[in-house]
């Protein structure tokens, strides 16, 4: 069958946008909700599931590269008109990452007692992490095939339907999650067993309602011939963009692993304003995550339909428009930072310092969004070697520096960590802005259109 997409040029940033967000807080929300009600049980059941989740999302990390790949190379070819390679590419993206995915599984198996050895935990929320951790990452090939059909479906602009799919894992899993938890309606008591359970069903069910809305609202049919015999020029343009992508992310995710070592040396109270901060702060940064996305979607349209230099107009159209999104969030969280901060803690040092830190998000979270945005408009036309550089390069050389530097050499504690935070937030951005201002990028496309190409004016 033919693949169907939505005339994803016609679309505000917004439209392709607000979904994605919706789907993004209710992921936040589905491991929210698991230490709620973990809770009920006891502290060592939230602890273990909060330590083996640590190594299952760095694993998802990893594995997202193929998604991303796969989303800005479909994207391409869509606004190409290539309507014909779509099925080829979906049927080589799902078993690539479906590899992968069983891949990590294989490894978390085999090595789960030494990665979880790591965090020196007691033996008893060893062994229940443990459990937990054999199941969720032992079946993280269903998770990899889920975000990469996600992000195809996304990429012909159906944002609304993958937030709908999330919607229904998040009311199965709260569901399960009591029923396997308090014993509920004749289920077995399982407690951090149950939860790994009810979150295996809700994203097997997740998976299956993907595979629909891939089959009957984009109209992909897979053939098996094509699922096995994959076309090598698909698999190395997703390689192409994910790999690059994924370096990025992973490269992020270790240096605030660097920089939560050093909170941590400045003392508990520190380290838990930072983490209390950064939970209200998160609204914000998914936002700019979702903003980022509707925008890599739109501009890859753009960029295979050989439209440039609309390209180059949208981003700097949507790049004021988020800001005002921004700070017109930032403004409401800043308004009731107080009653915000006291739904954690009533320590009057970390409402003190953690109201200071939010307010200091006028600067940071501006700086966040131009990087986010500008970041996944770059890797959607094909310039994602250019964005990892900045991403590696920067972080490592002056971010994690200046932090230390500012933190813990001068002492100025998590005020100076934070000023570091906004710099780093603005030098990538900045880079990032000028690569986009000089139209480098024009040459990076993956598919060139079959209806016309355009020249940039220099």
């Amino acid at each position: 069958m033919s693949s169907s997409s939505l005339d994803v040029k016609k679309l505000s940033l917004f439209t392709i946008a607000w979904p994605i967000f919706v789907e993004s807080a209710l992921h936040m929300f589905l491991r929210t909700s698991d230490t709620f009600m973990l809770s009920k049980v006891g502290d060592d059941a939230v602890a273990a599931v909060g330590v083996a989740n640590q190594i299952i999302m760095f694993m998802v990390i990893i594995m997202s590269f193929v998604s991303v790949g796969a989303a800005v190379v479909i994207a391409q070819y869509l606004g190409a008109k290539k309507i014909a390679e779509i099925p080829r590419l979906v049927s080589t993206a799902i078993p690539l990452n479906f590899l992968f995915g069983l891949f990590l599984s294989v490894i978390i198996v085999s090595f789960s007692t030494p990665l979880l050895g790591v965090f020196g935990l007691e033996e008893a929320l060893f062994s229940q992490a443990k459990i937990y951790l054999l199941i969720v990452g032992g079946t993280l090939f269903l998770q990899a095939v889920m975000i990469t059909i996600s992000a195809i479906v996304q990429s012909h602009g159906y944002t609304r339907d993958t937030m709908l799919v999330v919607v229904g894992m998040n009311i199965l899993h709260i569901i399960l999650n009591y029923c396997f938890i308090f014993g509920a309606i004749g289920f077995p008591q399982l407690g951090v067993m149950g939860v790994a359970i009810s979150t295996l069903i809700s994203q097997a069910v997740g998976l299956a309602a993907n595979f629909l809305v891939l089959y009957r609202r984009v109209h992909i049919k897979l053939l098996w011939k094509d699922l096995v015999r994959w076309k090598r020029e698909h698999v190395v343009k997703i390689l192409m963009v994910g790999l690059p992508s994924s370096a990025s992310q992973i490269s992020y995710f270790a240096s605030q692993i660097v920089t939560t070592i050093f909170i941590a040396s400045l003392g508990a109270e520190l380290l838990t304003t930072r983490i209390y901060t950064q939970n209200i702060l998160f609204f914000v940064m998914i936002l700019a995550i979702s903003l980022g996305r509707g925008l890599q979607i739109i501009v890859g349209h753009l960029i295979g339909a050989g439209e440039h230099e609309e390209a180059y107009r949208q981003v700097f159209r949507n790049l004021a428009r988020s800001l005002v999104i921004t700070l017109s969030t930032m403004s409401i969280i800043a308004l009731f930072r107080d009653p915000l901060l006291r739904l954690f803690t009533d320590d009057p040092d970390i409402l003190s310092l953690g109201a200071v830190l939010i307010l200091l998000g006028f600067l940071m979270e501006p700086g966040r969004n131009f990087n986010i945005l500008l970041e996944r408009s770059l890797q959607a036309t094909g310039d994602m070697r250019f964005t990892m550089g900045v991403s590696v390069i920067i972080i490592w050389v002056f971010s994690i520096p200046l932090i230390y530097f500012l933190g813990i050499h001068m002492g100025y504690g998590l005020l100076g960590i934070w000023v570091a935070f906004i710099a780093d937030e603005w030098v990538r951005g900045f880079v990032l802005f000028l690569r986009w201002k000089s139209k480098a990028w024009v040459s990076k496309a993956l598919v060139k259109s079959e209806l016309k190409e355009s020249t940039l004016a220099q």
